[in-house]
């Protein structure tokens, strides 16, 4: 199905973080930094829902992200894949396509009106979803969609992100205590070797962003941000 150039998994991360670089989704400020979702400062920032314009870009990705999961997870562990509210609607529709699976995706909060749903789509009582987001920090969103799946009757024990920041203890308890096997393509280390490959960006900003991912709390508390991240 695949070619081997697409089953290994040092490859796939250096061509998706290549692929990021080359469609300007990997943004650095170290002096102005971004605040993250969790209330986490940080110098840098990735905009994985650039993908979804280039279409050779993106296909590619989704190669990988299938050999992921088959290399990872296997070949018929799952009834359906899970996109959440909302960059990973897109991803979830692209994989089940690949892995020809049924889709549903997750809504943040049931939506308020009418069937008041927070799952749109078929899940049948028991069905195996894996979830996936076009990226996740320490897990906290892509937990949200996950207990919703559980507490609507489906079983999720793997979840994919395209890109896994990966510097964060925080998200592997959470993931390990959640029961939850977490698939991956890219990690900011990958992105930050083909900067440095390519010497895209200056000497101050490489320390500051190397800095970061040695300690990111440690950058986030003495940048105004939060200390600590949650583990449940």
């Amino acid at each position: 199905m695949f070619s081997n150039a697409f089953t290994d998994k040092s490859v796939m991360a250096d061509l998706m973080a290549r692929m990021l670089w080359e469609i300007k989704a990997v943004h650095f400020r170290p002096e102005q930094p971004y605040k993250l979702a969790s209330g986490m400062m940080s110098p840098v920032y990735i905009d994985c829902r650039k993908l979804i314009s280039y279409p050779r870009i993106r296909s590619a990705v989704m190669d990988f992200a299938a050999a992921t999961i088959l290399s990872e997870a296997g070949f018929e562990r799952f009834d359906c894949v899970a996109g959440g509210e909302t960059a990973g609607i897109p991803f979830a529709a692209f994989l089940a396509e690949r892995l020809s699976l049924p889709m549903i995706y997750v809504r943040k909060q049931p939506k308020g009106h009418g069937r008041n749903a927070q799952i749109e789509g078929a899940m049948p009582e028991g069905a195996r979803v894996l979830v996936i987001e076009d990226l996740t920090t320490a897990g906290g969103s892509m937990f949200t969609f996950i207990d919703a799946i559980r507490a609507a009757g489906g079983v999720v024990e793997h979840g994919m992100a395209l890109f896994y920041y990966g510097i964060f203890r925080e998200a592997e308890a959470r993931f390990a205590n959640g029961g939850v096997a977490l698939h991956h393509i890219a990690t900011w280390r990958q992105v930050l070797a083909a900067a440095s490959a390519q010497s895209l960006f200056d000497q101050p900003t490489l320390a500051s962003v190397q800095a970061f991912l040695d300690d990111p709390l440690a950058w986030s508390a003495a940048h105004g941000g939060v200390s600590a991240l949650p583990t449940t």
